[in-house]
């Protein structure tokens, strides 16, 4: 099947590509969705999508992914519209990817699903230990797979307008050897411990602080960067794109009751995540893990809202961070229609609760964080305590462990109103007087 896509020219030149995939009989409706993400991500890399060209079988070609008949179609179709490249929806081997380019007459550039997400990555990630991360994906996932491969080789050093698939912060040249990538790769690896350690430590000081830390996490472009705007003014960029945000930001959020939390922006999730960028970025997707509660944010406009939401789900408990307490937050409900709503509702039954908002105008935030703070605050409990003058040492454990402290100086005692955890509620029980 191949199909014309209608997008609009950008000004300058853009690469044209064509989009193919390979789907078992009967899925049509998650091959259409599934190219078209990948045309979004394309879209987000600065390429055009000219053309999508599928093919209905079971299981990929071992060698071409299309079967013969389909792949000399691809080629007629690349000679007589002038494609730059073609973008496999799939994750292609070392060999498919030198069998398809000489099956296409070795002109036409071949990429496939995980070398675009890595190109976008490099285009957006802006501190040092995203830049080191991206390097090392691409080193790891790009290298073993354009070596040997002639002009090719080029796509691993440097970042011309144009070049999908290529960009990279690096400065991997052509002629790395075997021994030079080792080094490279452990060079990177060696320098990625090493600002892991730092955000360590800042987790611990986090911690020491006692502040509960809360993720904010989804589907890329569900709106997790336009909810913390709204919450903190954090002024991260949120664009209408795929992968806009890569680098965690964190921001204090004091909820009206007066407890400060922690909110953190992290990277979206995707499906078809590659592994190696989950390993690549596994010290930024821990935030999730790290995180005492979480707030998954979905786009509830979006017709994929619920596999999104699967593959949210899926991702959080391979990260070991399934069982954390969760709110639900579907995002852009004043873009869906009431049947989408009515339908998620469920995911607000049993333990999780779920909420509808618009990050955008602020529909449905009061109520989000209500719930939010009850989850943040479950098992607290508001106590007052009578402390004298002398007891310096349990005010400054009050003033370190727990929330929302008022104090009243007299002149015998120490009327304190605090909100307290179990254990720190056993640690001042002696002092209880009301509760």
């Amino acid at each position: 099947m191949e199909e014309k896509i209608e997008i609009k020219q950008e000004n300058g030149e853009t690469r044209r590509a064509v989009l193919c995939g390979v789907f078992p009989q009967g899925s049509e409706s998650y091959a259409s969705s599934s190219l078209d993400e990948l045309e979004a991500l394309l879209s987000t890399a600065g390429g055009e999508a000219s053309f999508r060209v599928t093919q209905a079988r079971e299981l990929p070609d071992k060698k071409t992914v299309f079967g013969k008949g389909k792949i000399e179609e691809l080629k007629e179709l690349c000679e007589n519209e002038k494609i730059d490249f073609v973008i496999f929806d799939t994750e292609l081997s070392p060999s498919q990817i030198r069998d398809i380019e000489e099956a296409l007459g070795g002109e036409i550039d071949v990429i496939d699903r995980s070398m675009l997400i890595l190109d976008i990555f490099a285009l957006h990630a802006k501190t040092a230990e995203g830049r080191l991360q991206v390097e090392l994906a691409q080193l790891k996932y790009t290298a073993p797979r354009l070596r040997g491969k002639g002009k090719t080789m080029s796509r691993l050093g440097g970042s011309a307008a144009g070049s999908i698939g290529s960009r990279g912060p690096g400065e991997t040249k052509l002629e790395l050897d075997k021994r030079r990538i080792r080094e490279k790769t452990a060079n990177l690896e060696d320098k990625i411990a090493k600002l892991s350690a730092r955000r360590e430590v800042t987790r611990n000081a986090r911690d020491r602080a006692g502040l509960k830390k809360v993720g904010i996490v989804g589907y890329t472009n569900a709106g997790k960067s336009t909810l913390l705007n709204y919450l903190t003014s954090a002024g991260i960029l949120a664009e209408d794109k795929l992968f806009a945000t890569l680098d965690t930001t964190t921001r204090k959020y004091t909820l009206p009751e007066g407890t400060d939390i922690l909110l953190t922006d992290t990277v979206g999730f995707i499906n078809k995540l590659p592994h190696h960028l989950v390993d690549a970025f596994r010290s930024t997707l821990d935030e999730a893990a790290y995180s005492d509660v979480l707030l998954i944010v979905s786009d509830v406009s979006d017709p994929e809202c619920e596999m999104k939401l699967d593959v949210t789900i899926d991702t959080l408990r391979e990260l070991g961070a399934g069982e954390k307490p969760k709110l639900f937050v579907f995002n852009k409900s004043d873009k869906a229609d009431h049947d989408t709503l009515d339908a998620l509702k469920r995911y607000g039954n049993g333990d999780y609760q779920c909420v509808f908002v618009s990050a955008l105008t602020g529909e449905g935030i009061d109520e989000m964080i209500e719930k939010l703070g009850n989850l943040v605050n479950a098992g607290k409990r508001r106590i007052t305590c009578k402390l004298s003058p002398s007891d310096g040492a349990i005010m400054n454990l009050i003033y370190r462990e727990a929330d929302s402290v008022t104090t009243d100086y007299r002149a015998e005692e120490i009327i304190c109103t605090a909100v307290v955890d179990a254990k720190l509620y056993g640690k001042l029980s002696p002092f209880i007087i009301e509760e």
